[in-house]
């Protein structure tokens, strides 16, 4: 337990966390679940509020305002889930005492500035210094946001029949971070256009466009950001929540050309690594060209991949051959990112 990296695996949540959630009250429409973005409380009036937390990145090796970008859009993609802007934050900073007060500068300033675009005002928080905090996780954060509580969209909502749609293309997030964080290598290997391409793709990892795009339809009924297990891993706990089953066409699947070579590079599936900036978005059988030219109108990619079916299993299909979705508890990134610092890569 304590030699995990990355998220809690699925038995000792439902082991060591969901028996133990403190008080219980009965307006907690949705609270922690498999494969769910966001709690949702039922405030009366048919107002609800949603809310999200997640680490705040602090990562040398992209530099401040990159790790600013992460601390605020992998949050915010959460919060888009819901179909709604996020509202409100608090923030947690528990910073390495080495951190100097003109890097502190720097990094919040981003955290402002980010936060100010999206519409977000920072509403309170911790900030401090902890002696032996070394690590790329510089505390936590919540997000929160008000809405009418019949239209919040929760990702355990997909239905059988509703079509499988994923915005712009899978391993976003892992490509980009790996490359920015092992330039040396990814150049000399790959060459610097790839570098430059994959490098590039870390300011689309924001989904919160493409969820308030989508949900302008009408048409959505459930969607799920894409972080750890990429893709295919968003689409098998989407149908677990929801307590339905998939079918995905692997020829389907969007996998950009940087994408490809540096997974490929560092050994791992692209569609089953951190891809934040996608979005799966579940919509209504027949509404999917709607849906995916609201997306385009804003320069978004959409593909359509599959669908959500009756059956309570996930199916993969390859050049016409059906297999079970495989689900991995640990996103390889980790091991990947680890591997390559023991190897020397720079």
């Amino acid at each position: 337990m304590s030699q995990f990296t990355g998220k809690i695996d699925g038995g000792s949540f439902d082991e060591l966390i969901l028996p133990r959630l403190g008080y219980h009250r009965p307006n907690i429409k949705q609270g922690p679940a498999f494969g769910v973005d966001v709690s949702l409380i039922d405030l009366g009036g048919n107002l609800g509020m949603a809310m999200t937390s997640d680490p705040l990145s602090l990562i040398p090796s992209l530099g401040l305002a990159e790790s600013a970008w992460l601390s605020v859009h992998l949050m915010a993609n959460d919060m888009a889930t819901t179909g709604f802007s996020p509202m409100y934050a608090q923030m947690v900073l528990n910073l390495p005492p080495q951190f100097s007060q003109a890097d502190l500068t720097t990094y919040w300033d981003h955290i402002h500035r980010y936060c100010k675009d999206i519409g977000v005002a920072i509403t309170g928080g911790h900030t401090g210094s902890i002696v032996g905090q070394n690590s790329t996780i510089a505390g936590g954060g919540t997000m929160l946001l008000t809405a009418p509580l019949d239209e919040i969209l929760l990702s355990n909502h997909a239905r059988p029949g509703d079509v499988i749609i994923v915005t712009k293309e899978c391993a976003l997030s892992s490509a980009a971070i790996l490359a920015m964080s092992f330039p040396q290598t990814v150049q000399q290997r790959l060459g610097k256009e790839v570098y430059s391409e994959s490098c590039a793709l870390f300011y689309q990892t924001s989904s919160l466009p493409d969820a308030l795009a989508a949900t302008s339809t009408g048409k959505v009924t459930a969607m799920h950001d894409v972080t750890e297990g990429g893709v295919l891993g968003a689409v098998y706990e989407m149908a677990k929540a929801s307590g339905v089953g998939a079918t995905i066409d692997n020829d389907l699947l969007p996998v950009g050309y940087p994408q490809q070579l540096v997974t490929q590079l560092f050994g791992i599936d692209a569609r089953f690594c951190i891809g934040a900036g996608a979005m799966v978005i579940a919509a209504e059988r027949g509404s999917e060209q709607q849906v995916l030219a609201v997306l385009a109108a804003k320069q978004i990619k959409g593909s359509v991949i599959g669908e959500f079916t009756e059956r309570n299993d996930c199916r993969l299909i390859t050049r016409g051959k059906s297999e079970p979705l495989p689900y991995f508890e640990k996103d390889p990134y980790w091991s990947a990112f680890f591997n390559a610092l023991k190897k020397g890569w720079k």
